[in-house]
């Protein structure tokens, strides 16, 4: 694939603070010589990324940056919601970013840290300014996007400090695909009405020595923020709190090349296991107990919709680790779609438990 180079001087719009949710080690990109070859700075080394490290993102604007296609209010509003958004789809519409390498620093309290800019076309920033939820949604989008390209994985629960930005942002020089240049230069992106069958996917990885490049869609359904979920859940008739059960709580773990789901509901009667009804879908398990509430894991939603949904008191286990649900629901979103005709479920009465394998 063909890539212009275009310079960069961003100007430093907000910062957002989140932190890693998972270990992981963060390996950083050669840095080019004068000659064109690649060599390491001496603190260019892998990073041990651990639980709770702190990552600053920086939302800028710039230029240069790819503008997002022209677009009706309809078609903007359902790329938000993540509804019919895929590179078949001819509405489509989608923002170019630019992410960068990380760089290390310090947070407040003198730990380290890892600080990405995520760069926007500065015509993104108007509505970022009077519409929140847009607001939300570039920042999903740097989040998912520097997941991709780091295999972190983020924490929803964000902070806003009150600085423009962490560090200084610094001029560059990227690439990106030759199909987005005239865009870059002041020409707009074809429009739905002028796309065809051979236009280019609109995600597209572009990368020089210390950046990278996407749009907000990918080759599966985009994970917007604002996510309807694909189905309602059983509708049981209402209990009263005081006689209803805690909801049952779950863990994950793979054998094999299965996915394992333990679901423990204790004490739970047998005239209750009968007329109890399970679910599932290639992104969704539910289980509905009367009684109980509904157990409704969505793995189709955002992440920040994960977050911002997940039950305070239910816990749940990683390969024998502590997690709260948002974690082991995120983690369980990053694998594979549930097998659903090759499912298996079992009731372990004395344990209190519903094994389900997909």
């Amino acid at each position: 694939m063909s890539k212009t180079a275009i310079e960069l001087k961003p100007i430093a719009g907000f910062c957002v603070k989140t932190s890693s949710l998972q270990p992981a080690v963060y390996t950083r990109k050669p840095a080019p010589s004068p000659k064109g070859q690649n060599v390491l700075e001496p603190s260019s080394g892998p990073i041990v990324i651990p639980v709770g490290f702190k990552v600053f993102v920086n939302i800028a604007w710039d230029a240069n940056v790819p503008p997002p296609p022209p677009g009706s209010e309809e078609v903007i509003q359902r790329a938000m919601k993540g509804e019919d958004v895929d590179e078949n789809n001819p509405d489509g519409w989608y923002i170019p970013v630019i992410v960068s390498d990380g760089r290390e620093d310090k947070d407040k309290a003198g730990k380290p840290s890892l600080v990405f800019d995520c760069i926007y076309n500065k015509s993104v920033k108007s509505r970022t300014l009077t519409d929140p939820e847009f607001k939300l949604f570039i920042i999903e989008l740097a989040l998912q996007r520097l997941e991709a390209q780091t295999s972190f994985v983020l924490s929803r629960q964000i902070g806003t400090p009150n600085i423009a930005s962490k560090g200084k942002l610094a001029p560059r020089t990227v690439f990106i695909p030759s199909f987005l240049a005239p865009a870059a230069a002041g020409q707009p992106l074809p429009s739905s009405s002028t796309k065809t069958a051979t236009t280019k996917p609109l995600i597209q990885e572009v990368t020089s020595a210390n950046i990278s490049a996407s749009t907000s869609t990918s080759t599966t359904k985009p994970k917007g923020i604002l996510k309807a979920t694909s189905s309602p859940a059983p509708n049981l008739p209402p209990v009263p709190k005081s006689q209803q059960r805690s909801r049952p709580t779950w863990t994950w773990s793979k054998e094999d090349s299965k996915l394992k789901i333990v679901i423990t509901v204790p004490s739970l009667p047998r005239h209750l296991i009968e007329q109890a009804t399970l679910d599932i879908e290639p992104r969704r398990f539910m289980v509905a107990i009367p009684d109980c509430p509904v157990l409704d894991v969505n793995l189709a939603l955002s992440d920040a919709e994960i977050v911002a949904t997940a039950p305070t008191k239910t816990s749940a286990s990683l390969h024998e680790e502590t997690a709260s649900e948002p974690n082991n629901t995120l983690t369980l979103k990053r694998q594979r779609d549930l097998d659903v005709d090759g499912a298996t479920s079992e009731w372990r009465v004395a344990d209190g438990t519903l094994v389900i394998t997909a």
